[in-house]
């Protein structure tokens, strides 16, 4: 007979099990999670507060890649073209009479030099001006009978880098001829036929942009030849790609970590109907639009030259002062972005975006927020991609679950609505971008990783089977079935040997970062997702 003594406990044992009514069914596979229902961060295990929120800068309204006019437009510029066809005709044998002369002057004075790196002797340099005198008339061939110059460059003594925006393939044809430098290029452009060789001849300074390596090599052969008055000038455009001439993108350190003098020199390109950046026209087209006008106007303006202001300005101090220095003289603002924004834009345009301009994220903020790589963005905007995002480069909830091989489940709502900063029920790619490296960089993040591995997998065998999986999910999330379980196991299993090693999960999180929020300890609270309806309290 129970005790019913007012001292007596009322619940006898140490589990209680709840049974609560469901709220009625609702389609959770493809509805946008609802408005103020999936708040709070879903990260909080890696150390973050729960009110924290993700912070997304808002995107630009500057393309610093944007060629104003690539297509012929207007009865002018047609009526132009056809006139100055006959012209095109005879400024194309010219160019390739001059790049062939070129080229044969480069072979002979290149022809038994072995010691390459040691400054080119003074007989072959003296050769090489019939190369410099073609490259002059190849720029008379593409509409530049005349070229504006203000200031003069500064001795090699005074300043031995020179640092110069990039708009167009004419700028080193130019720097080629008034000042034959040493030039810092990528390996790509060896390869490159007849140009190759002549920038051979300038004892280019070759760099893999990927590689720290090669990029580390780089500076010290810059340091190397700008200390040697018997070397060239060095020469680099610090931007690492073309711009359209109407801002200046982020620039790399290179020049600036010898801690050399420097000297700005800046290009324009004015006109009214032919835009002559390189941007996103292609080379054929572009050089066939030159070929057509009757004058291309290009101007040179050599800047004061910028010391280091002391021995112990950083490279960062010092580029941010060149930075500054080169906007102002061309009147236009800085943007975050870079050669990796570049690779953004070409991959939305192979897959066939609408408008790939808006995949770029000002590659130089992200970097400097979470050091994430070009790289590693380019493999996320696959994924996004993946998505199947709408015309205006949006997601919606129901792809973002269907990629991630996830369920709709109130943690699922959690992790979406915590990337969605507007609050919109979709995704851009700069949100996914930014709350994937925001979780993938966070200190917490490794550790997160090898506890998740501990508890999902047998301490003996050091991997998972499928079976752990289905085991742990099902522990923490017992809404979800085998299929469901299956279909993360095999974003998980890339290389189906039914197996998830150490070094497959790793990569899969790393690729997938998001995911680490269903694979950790703290979700034995158990997600009740409204389908289940029963919670265990122990």
């Amino acid at each position: 007979m129970p005790n019913h003594d007012i001292t007596s406990p009322l619940i006898t044992s140490d589990h209680l099990i709840l049974t609560v009514d469901p709220l009625p069914a609702a389609d959770t596979t493809s509805a946008a999670p609802l408005s103020g229902t999936a708040g709070g961060n879903p990260f909080t295990f890696l150390g973050c507060g729960e009110s924290e929120a993700l912070t997304v800068p808002v995107p630009m309204t500057v393309d610093p890649f944007k060629n104003n006019t690539p297509n012929i437009e207007g009865v002018y510029e047609w009526l132009k073209m056809l006139l100055c066809l006959p012209i095109a005709i005879l400024r194309l044998v010219l160019f390739g009479l001059c790049l062939a002369v070129g080229y044969i002057a480069t072979r002979l004075a290149l022809e038994g030099w072995k010691d390459k790196e040691n400054p080119m002797p003074k007989w072959r340099c003296r050769l090489m001006w019939v190369t410099r005198i073609c490259a002059r008339w190849i720029l008379f061939s593409f509409g530049y009978q005349w070229i504006k110059r203000k200031g003069r460059p500064a001795p090699r003594e005074v300043a031995p880098i020179i640092v110069s925006n990039h708009v167009s393939y004419i700028e080193p044809i130019f720097y080629f001829y008034e000042l034959f430098p040493t030039i810092v290029a990528s390996e790509s452009h060896d390869a490159l036929p007849f140009v190759g060789t002549i920038i051979r001849a300038m004892q280019v300074i070759y760099v893999d942009r990927f590689s720290p390596s090669s990029r580390k090599h780089a500076v010290k052969e810059i340091k190397r030849r700008a200390s040697c008055n018997r070397f060239p000038r060095v020469l680099l455009f610090p931007e690492g790609t073309t711009t359209n001439g109407r801002s200046l993108i982020s620039f790399q350190l290179g020049a600036f970590i010898p801690g050399y003098p420097i000297q700005p020199v800046i290009v324009r390109y004015p006109h009214v109907h032919f835009d002559q950046s390189w941007g996103n026209v292609s080379l054929g087209k572009l050089m066939f639009r030159m070929f057509t006008q009757f004058h291309n106007f290009f101007e040179v303006e050599y800047l004061p030259v910028i010391s280091p202001l002391h021995d112990k300005e950083t490279a960062v101090h010092f580029r941010e002062r060149a930075c500054r220095a080169i906007a102002s003289a061309m009147n236009v603002v800085q943007t975050g972005h870079t050669y990796g924004d570049i690779m953004l834009y070409m991959k939305a345009q192979e897959a066939k975006q609408e408008n790939p301009s808006s995949f770029m994220v000002e590659m130089a903020t992200l970097e400097s927020l979470f050091h994430i790589r070009s790289l590693e963005a380019v493999e996320f905007l696959d994924k996004f991609l993946a998505m199947n995002p709408d015309p205006s480069g949006r997601v919606q909830y129901h792809n973002f679950l269907k990629v991630l091989r996830l369920k709709a489940c109130p943690l699922s709502e959690k992790m979406f609505a915590f990337i969605d900063v507007e609050k919109c029920g979709s995704i851009t790619f700069r949100q996914f971008l930014y709350g994937s490296a925001y979780v993938m960089k966070h200190r917490g993040f490794h550790q997160a990783c090898e506890e998740a591995f501990a508890e999902c997998s047998s301490a003996v065998k050091g991997y998972i089977v499928e079976q752990e999986l289905q085991d742990f999910m099902q522990h923490a999330i017992p809404s979800w079935n085998e299929n469901e379980v299956h279909e993360l196991f095999m974003l998980f299993d890339d290389d189906n040997d039914g197996r998830i090693t150490k070094d497959d999960f790793h990569s899969c999180l790393k690729k997938n970062p998001l995911l680490i929020a269903f694979l950790t300890p703290h979700l034995q609270h158990k997600e009740c997702d409204g389908n289940n309806g029963v919670l265990e309290i122990v």
